[in-house]
C-alpha cells in the first residue's frame, strides 16, 4: 500500500520542525510580553456569517466551510481578528482599556498554493484596542520590528512599508474616482505584485473606464514620498497623522526600518486607515507580516465604537527568510543528560539516579537495553545530550560516576550524591554562553 500524503497545503511536523516552530513561538511570545500583551485565543471553527458579514458572501470561495449536525453553516478560522473583535464587542465596555492583546493561532485557507502560502499555517497576532491616536499605530509597528530582530534580522533584511486608506480615499475621491470602486481598487492593488501585468491592466480598466481618471490614480502610485503627495495634495489630516506616526518611530530609533510606500493598500475590506506590511529588503518574498486600523470592526460586530490597530505575522514566510538567512538555531538537545552503564550495572542503579537527575529539573534518558559503551555513546549522540555520565566501572568503588561534557569533550569525576547539583550548576554556566543548551 502507498503511504497516504497530507493534505494539500498541510506539512508534518517531525521533531526537528517542532523544535524551529517551538523556537519561533517562543521568540514571539517574548517580543510580546516584553511590550505588555496578554495572550488569548478563540475558537478553532465558527459561525460563517462572522466572515460574510465583513466581506460579502465572495469570502467563502477562500474558507474551508461545512455544516455542523444542526445544519449551522461554520467555517475554519482563516483569520483571528474577525474574532478579536467579535470577542471585544461581546465584553461591551466591561474591559478595560487599551485592550492589548496577541495570539498564536492556528489558521485555514483554502487558496492558491504557492511559494510562502500554505493552506494550513500559523501566525503571530497582536492588537490593540481602545486608543485612537497614532501611538498606538506606533507602538505596534514598533512591536512589529522588535519581533524580527529578536529574530536575528537587521534593517539590512527588512523594511515596514507604511500608508494610509484614509489618504488613499481622500487621494482618490480629488481624482473623481467612484467611491463605489474603492474596494475592489483595493484589493486589486493589493495583488499587483501577485499577478501578470496584463491581467492587472485589463482589471484595472473596468474598475476605471475613464482613462483620465485611471491617469490620475496611476500618478498616486508614481509618488515617492510624503512631501511629493503634499505638493500635490496640500497638507491633508490623514499626511499630518503619517507625519506624527514616522516622528513617533523615531523617538523610538526605528527610522531606519521603516518608509512610505503609498503601495501599500492591504486588500481587507475592514482597514480603515494606517496600514503597513513588512517586506524582506528585496522584496524577493511574499509580505513576512501586515496589519493596520480597524476602526469599525467593534462596532460591526454589535459592540461600543471601538479604535483598533492590529498585525498579523505569518510562520512561513518568516521560516523562508529565517532559513535564507541561515538565522535557524541548532535542534536543541533531546536530553540534557544521557546515562550510559558500564557491564554489570543493574537496571535499578540506572533508573535511581535517573530519577534523582529528573527531580532536581534536568532532563535525562537512558538506553533500554544495557549493551555496549560505544553503542551507548552513539545514542547519547542522537539524543545531541549535553552531558553523559557513565554509571559503574572502577568509579564505582569509590562511589562517583565519570561525566563527560558532549560539547567540548572534557571528563571529570563526581560523586553520586552530588551529581543532580553539580550537573545544574555547570549547565547554567554552558547555557550562558551556548545557544543549544536547555534543562
Amino acid at each position: 500500500m502507498q503511504v497516504p500524503a497530507g493534505p494539500k497545503g498541510t506539512r508534518d511536523f517531525y521533531p526537528e520542525e517542532m523544535a524551529f516552530q517551538q523556537f519561533l513561538f517562543g521568540k514571539w511570545s517574548e517580543t510580546c510580553r516584553r511590550y505588555g500583551f496578554e495572550m488569548c485565543d478563540a475558537p478553532m471553527f465558527e459561525h460563517l456569517e462572522l466572515y460574510t458579514h465583513k466581506s460579502g458572501d465572495e469570502i467563502e470561495k477562500q474558507l474551508y466551510t461545512f455544516k455542523d449536525k444542526a445544519d449551522r453553516s461554520l467555517a475554519l478560522r482563516p483569520e483571528l481578528t474577525p474574532s478579536v473583535a467579535r470577542m471585544v464587542a461581546a465584553q461591551g465596555t466591561n474591559l478595560k482599556r487599551p485592550v492589548r492583546w496577541y495570539s498564536i493561532p492556528r489558521l485555514f485557507r483554502y487558496e492558491k498554493m504557492q511559494k510562502g502560502r500554505l493552506r494550513e499555517f500559523f501566525q503571530l497576532n497582536m492588537d490593540i484596542l481602545g486608543i485612537p491616536g497614532v501611538e498606538a499605530d506606533a507602538e505596534l509597528i514598533a512591536a512589529s520590528i522588535d519581533m524580527m530582530r529578536d529574530l536575528g534580522l537587521t534593517s539590512n533584511d527588512f523594511k515596514v512599508r507604511i500608508s494610509s486608506r484614509t489618504l488613499l480615499e481622500e487621494l482618490f475621491t480629488a481624482a473623481g474616482l467612484d467611491r463605489n470602486s474603492f474596494g475592489q481598487l483595493y484589493a486589486l492593488l493589493d495583488r499587483k505584485s501577485k499577478i501578470p501585468q496584463s491581467l492587472f491592466s485589463e482589471q484595472m480598466l473596468q474598475i476605471i473606464p475613464d482613462q483620465g481618471v485611471r491617469k490620475k490614480v496611476e500618478d498616486i502610485f508614481n509618488a515617492q514620498s510624503l512631501k511629493e503627495l503634499e505638493r500635490t495634495a496640500g497638507t491633508t489630516p490623514s499626511i499630518q497623522n503619517l507625519y506624527s506616526l514616522f516622528e513617533l518611530l523615531g523617538y523610538y530609533s526605528f527610522a531606519d526600518y521603516t518608509l512610505f510606500d503609498i503601495g501599500i493598500v492591504r486588500g481587507l475590506a475592514y482597514y480603515t486607515g494606517v496600514v503597513f506590511e513588512i517586506l524582506d529588503i528585496k522584496k524577493d518574498m511574499r509580505a513576512i507580516a501586515g496589519g493596520g486600523r480597524y476602526d469599525k470592526l467593534v462596532e460591526l460586530y454589535g459592540g461600543p465604537s471601538t479604535p483598533a490597530v492590529g498585525f498579523a505575522a505569518g510562520d512561513v514566510v518568516l521560516g523562508d527568510l529565517l532559513r535564507d538567512r541561515g538565522l535557524v538555531p541548532a535542534q536543541p538537545p533531546r536530553s540534557t543528560v544521557f546515562l550510559a552503564a558500564f557491564e554489570g550495572t543493574g537496571m535499578s542503579k540506572v533508573i535511581s539516579i535517573a530519577s534523582k537527575i529528573r527531580s532536581s529539573g534536568i532532563s535525562c534518558e537512558f538506553p533500554f537495553k544495557l549493551g555496549q559503551i560505544g553503542k551507548q555513546l552513539k545514542s547519547a549522540n542522537s539524543a545531541r545530550s549535553i552531558f553523559t555520565v557513565f554509571i559503574g566501572g572502577e568509579e564505582e568503588k569509590s562511589g562517583k560516576v565519570k561525566v563527560k561534557n558532549m560539547f567540548d569533550g572534557s571528563e571529570e569525576l563526581l560523586t553520586e550524591e552530588s551529581l543532580p547539583g553539580e550537573l545544574l550548576s555547570r549547565l547554567n554556566r554552558i547555557c550562558s554562553q551556548d545557544l543549544r543548551c536547555a534543562l
